[in-house]
């Protein structure tokens, strides 16, 4: 039996508007097709938006198919008797619950919409320090699952055995962007070849440094481990594990690993993830954020830290809005809990006490220094929830030039970080701010002496 139009709407109308994965059945319960959503209200009643005249049986006769991109699909729609569906948390829990569920089941649609296509899948590979990475069904199909060989390179073959497969994904493309998100929360070497050099992944915090002695193997597997149980649909026991490895470290005084794992179950219990499902190049892997084109409208945050060998140390935030800073949103911070000179610690302090205030909130952030810096705001930023552009702007070593370091984020803000004078005169206001306050700080004390 078919589902009527009135069936179709009351089940649409009470499916949930959150994440997760759906099936169609026929009416002997077979499943038809499986697939993933950001809302699985607005993306079941899709398959169906135009079918329906009222009080008709089945589609109008002349409706104009929803998958017309998709011919192989609409003759299923007939064949729907009932909808399955599986809540998650997250959209890149749905890509990994669909992934199985179709291995599992192999409905036949899912199989026909990679007729002329093939299936995209993870692979972890079996080296000391292993790599993740995203394989055609016809590359595994090729090549023996102890061998999967290169191109040459050099005129070397390289030969790389491999320990686990996740899969079947429908589209290579959400595979990989899945697998930036995860590697945001554990990072991984990628490269083809081991190399001591700081590789640009590296840098921007994306690999942890194995060949370069920056990470042990042991910590470095445990971070292969969580990729493992996130891909195996295991992200509640992972959550479980981290909270018990924070408790842990925090128990052996091991503050920063401690901190580590605290901002991993941060960052996995609040995954913004819609490019997974839009394939929209405006969302980035945590989130959405707009391609900031309109100068007047934009809130540029900038900060700066000041001091006289640890005393006196005090910090600025200085607000830009477009190319013009609004001097009544200015905001100065006495540093209160670092001593010495640490310039990292000084500024996250900072930016703790800016994002504990419930004041509005920046498109984009400005900070004075180098790359430390910007894992340190990224860090801070990520922990407050928040997703926002971060861009760290130190002078070069010739004093000459501007370095300028920035997130993923900020590349949807290259308007504002290509202008090199916009950018010298929001870090010249919050430098000039931070001494101002700095020196009113040391004129206050020496008066008192």
């Amino acid at each position: 039996m078919i589902l009527s139009s009135t069936t179709v709407k009351s089940k649409i109308s009470n499916l949930p508007k959150s994440p997760g994965v759906y099936e169609f059945r026929d009416k002997k319960a077979k499943i038809l097709y499986i697939g993933k959503a950001t809302s699985l209200r607005d993306r079941v009643g899709s398959y169906f938006r135009g079918r329906f005249d009222e009080g008709s049986a089945f589609r109008k006769p002349n409706a104009k198919p929803s998958f017309s991109d998709r011919p192989h699909i609409e003759p299923m729609i007939p064949e729907i008797a009932d909808i399955k569906i599986h809540e998650t948390d997250s959209v890149l829990e749905a890509l990994i619950l669909e992934a199985s569920l179709i291995k599992k089941h192999q409905p036949k649609y899912n199989v026909r919409e990679k007729d002329d296509k093939s299936f995209a899948y993870a692979v972890i590979t079996k080296e000391d320090f292993p790599r993740v990475l995203v394989m055609r069904e016809t590359d595994l199909k090729k090549y023996p699952i102890s061998n999967i060989q290169y191109p040459k390179i050099q005129n070397t073959k390289y030969k790389i055995q491999y320990t686990k497969i996740f899969g079947p994904y429908v589209s290579k493309r959400q595979l990989e962007i899945a697998l930036k998100l995860i590697r945001k929360i554990f990072p991984y070497h990628s490269a083809k070849q081991a190399t001591r050099q700081c590789c640009f992944d590296h840098q921007v915090g994306l690999c942890p440094g194995p060949y370069a002695g920056a990470i042990t193997k042991k910590d470095y597997l445990k971070n292969i481990h969580g990729i493992e149980m996130i891909l195996e649909g295991k992200k509640k026991k992972l959550l479980i594990e981290l909270k018990r490895q924070m408790r842990e470290f925090a128990k052996t005084h091991e503050f920063e690993k401690a901190a580590e794992a605290r901002n991993r179950v941060f960052a996995l219990e609040h995954i913004r993830d819609v490019a997974l499902i839009s394939g929209d190049s405006q969302h980035s892997m945590f989130g959405f954020y707009p391609n900031i084109e309109c100068w007047g409208k934009i809130r540029i945050e900038a900060y700066d830290i000041s001091n006289i060998s640890g005393e006196y140390a005090v910090g600025s935030m200085v607000v830009f809005s477009g190319n013009k800073p609004d001097k009544a949103q200015y905001r100065k911070f006495k540093i209160k809990t670092v001593s010495g000179i640490d310039d990292v610690a000084m500024m996250r302090e900072v930016l703790q006490r800016r994002f504990k205030n419930d004041w509005k909130l920046p498109d984009i952030i400005f900070i004075d220094g180098g790359k430390g810096h910007l894992n340190m705001a990224e860090n801070v930023v990520g922990e407050f929830g928040h997703n926002i552009a971060i861009v760290a702007v130190a002078k070069g070593p010739t004093r000459k030039k501007l370095d300028i370091y920035y997130d993923k984020k900020a590349l949807a803000c290259q308007k504002v970080i290509s202008d090199k004078k916009l950018v010298e005169k929001i870090r010249e206001e919050a430098h000039r701010f931070a001494i101002s306050y700095h020196k009113k700080l040391r004129r206050k004390n020496w008066k008192e002496k």
